[in-house]
């Protein structure tokens, strides 16, 4: 049996959210569920969940500034968030990503697949809490503990997406990633994001790092790599 979690469901449907609080209940789980956004960031407040399930359109304060204010306190930056949507193109990942999202489940969703995500996102939470290090490669620094970027000694501001995708790259310099690969590697296994999504924070990944975005290169058919520019 697993230790149990308090888990915050956001959701204004009112069966669906009663639903979720059933089985996470069931499932082990310390389930607490609010309506609106103003009320998850009082919950938040309150007591600091172990996951947060977020749905996307809420009265009041939407899902998506809901986690971008989660995300950018220090004392809850480190809670893993699902976003729980109706919308499922590819800019709205990309919102939910950038928003500091660890998964992104579409309506309508299986509730077992549900479950497993939350595991998933919990083991992956305990996994980054417990590994931290440095990486350098030259002039590109990340701590991963603090999530902290550097380069050239200034500071970068990645949202988490992007300084796992990155993180991943530096791990294995050199090493060719597929999308696929940055996906399971960076995000988690499991996840549905496509490969444009990927693609797309590269992109930004590159441009924020400046002069320095070529060290990420493109492998044609393939996917990714970063290389040391002194090697």
């Amino acid at each position: 049996m697993h230790e149990s979690r308090h888990i915050l469901v956001v959701e204004d449907e009112l069966d669906l959210a009663e639903l979720l609080r059933y089985n996470l209940n069931v499932s082990g789980h310390n389930a607490e569920v609010v309506h609106s956004g103003q009320a998850a960031l009082d919950a938040v407040a309150a007591r600091k969940p172990d996951l947060i399930i977020l749905d996307v359109m809420l009265p009041e304060i939407d899902g998506i500034e809901v986690a971008k204010r989660i995300k950018s306190s220090t004392e809850t930056s480190d809670v893993p968030i699902i976003f729980l949507t109706a919308k499922s193109s590819d800019e709205d990942q990309i919102r939910g990503l950038d928003a500091g999202g660890d998964d992104y489940v579409t309506k309508p969703f299986s509730v077992k697949v549900l479950l497993a995500r939350v595991v998933a996102a919990l083991r992956r939470s305990a996994k980054g809490s417990s590994e931290s290090e440095i990486l350098e490669i030259g002039p590109i620094q990340l701590d991963t503990d603090r999530h902290e970027a550097m380069v050239d000694g200034s500071s970068v501001r990645l949202t988490l997406t992007e300084f796992r995708l990155l993180a991943t790259l530096m791990a294995g310099p050199g090493r060719v990633l597929s999308r696929r690969g940055l996906i399971s590697n960076a995000i988690g296994p499991g996840i549905t994001v496509t490969e444009r999504t990927i693609d797309v924070h590269i992109a930004a990944i590159r441009k924020k790092l400046g002069e320095h975005g070529s060290m990420i290169q493109t492998v044609r058919g393939v996917g990714y790599r970063l290389v040391d520019p002194e090697s």
